[in-house]
C-alpha cells in the first residue's frame, strides 16, 4: 500500500467517523436527550439491579417458568420488554433533574399510599401476598415520569405548527371544550370507582380515597391539563395492567384482566400526582423566594452598618 492509498483510506475512515458522529448527534437531539437523561437512566438501571439483588428469589421463580424444551423466543415476554423500552425512552425525553425530582418523590409516596390502600382492602392481591410488596413501589415514580412525558407530548402535538397556540388556549371555545371533556370524564370515573370499591365501603382507607378523589374532581384548577394527564395516565396504565393481570403478578377481586376501573385509575392517580407536584413546587418556590429576600435584607443591613461606621 502506497502512502497515497494509506492517506485516502485514513481520510475515508475519518469521513465515516464524522458522518457517524453527526448521525448520533442528530439522533440524540431528535430523542430529546439531555445530561439529566443519562442521570435518570443510570438511576433507573441501578434501581433494577438493586431490586433484583434484594429480591433475588423472585427473579429465580420467574426464570424457573422458562421451559427449556420449547423455543426461547416463543417464551420471551415481548410485552414486558416493550413496556420497559418505551418507558426508558420516555423518561429520557427532555429530562430535567430539578423538575423530575419532585415527580419522583411524589410518585414514591403516592404509589406507597395507593398500593397500601388496594392491598390492605384486598381490592387487588399480589402473587407474593405482601401488602404491599416493596418491590412494586419504585414502578410508580418511573410511571409518573413516563406519564409526564406523554402529557408533554400530547401538549406538543396539540400545539405543533401553531404560532397562535397560546392565544388559542385562552379562547373561550377552547377552554369550553376541555371543560366539557373534564365534566364528562371525571364524574364517569367516579361512578366506576364507586361500583368497584363498593365491597370495601366499610374500610377507612376506601372512604379516604373516595373523599380525596371527590375533592380533586370538584376543585379543578386546569381542565385542559387534567384531561391530558388523565388520558396519558390511562393510556400507559392499560399496558401496565394488561401485563400485570395476564401474568398473574397481581389479581383483582373481580378477576378481570384488567378491569376498566383499574386502567382509568392510573389516569386519576396521574392527575392527583400532577396536582400534588404543582403544590410542592409552589411551596418550594415561596420558601426559596423568602430565603432570597432574607439574604438580600441581611446584605442591605450589613452595607448600611458598614457605611454608618465609615
Amino acid at each position: 500500500m502506497t502512502d497515497m492509498d494509506r492517506w485516502r483510506r485514513e481520510r475515508e475512515e475519518g469521513d465515516l467517523f464524522l458522518k457517524f458522529d453527526r448521525a448520533l448527534t442528530h439522533a440524540i437531539k431528535l430523542l430529546g436527550w439531555t445530561r439529566s437523561s443519562y442521570y435518570l437512566m443510570s438511576a433507573f438501571t441501578s434501581m433494577l439491579f438493586i431490586i433484583g439483588y434484594v429480591w433475588w428469589p423472585l427473579v429465580v421463580d420467574y426464570l424457573n417458568t422458562v421451559d427449556v424444551s420449547k423455543p426461547v423466543l416463543a417464551q420471551v415476554d415481548w410485552l414486558l420488554i416493550s413496556i420497559f423500552g418505551v418507558m426508558s425512552l420516555l423518561i429520557m425525553w427532555r429530562a430535567d433533574i430539578r423538575s423530575d425530582s419532585v415527580i419522583v418523590a411524589v410518585g414514591f409516596v403516592g404509589g406507597l399510599v395507593i398500593e397500601s390502600w388496594g392491598t390492605q382492602t384486598h381490592l387487588w392481591t399480589y402473587y407474593t401476598l405482601e401488602r404491599p410488596p416493596l418491590w412494586i413501589i419504585p414502578a410508580w415514580p418511573i410511571a409518573s415520569l413516563s406519564i409526564d412525558r406523554l402529557y408533554k407530548f400530547l401538549d406538543f402535538v396539540l400545539g405543533a405548527k401553531r404560532e397562535n397556540h397560546e392565544e388559542l388556549k385562552n379562547t373561550k371555545n377552547y377552554q369550553l371544550l376541555f371543560t366539557i371533556l373534564y365534566w364528562l370524564i371525571f364524574p364517569l370515573f367516579y361512578f366506576l370507582m364507586l361500583r368497584f370499591v363498593a365491597p370495601t365501603f366499610d374500610k377507612s382507607l376506601t372512604l379516604a380515597a373516595l373523599f380525596l378523589c371527590a375533592f380533586l374532581i370538584l376543585t379543578p384548577t386546569d381542565s385542559r391539563g387534567a384531561v391530558l394527564t388523565f388520558i396519558a395516565g390511562a393510556g400507559l396504565g392499560y399496558f401496565l395492567e394488561l401485563w400485570g393481570t395476564t401474568r398473574l403478578c397481581w389479581t383483582y377481586y373481580t378477576r378481570e384482566m384488567p378491569p376498566l376501573f383499574a386502567v382509568l385509575a392510573h389516569g386519576m392517580a396521574a392527575v392527583a400526582f400532577w396536582r400534588t407536584a404543582l403544590i410542592v413546587r409552589m411551596i418550594g418556590q415561596k420558601i426559596l423566594t423568602r430565603q432570597v429576600n432574607v439574604m438580600a435584607q441581611q446584605d442591605l443591613t450589613a452595607e448600611f452598618a458598614e457605611s454608618a461606621e465609615g
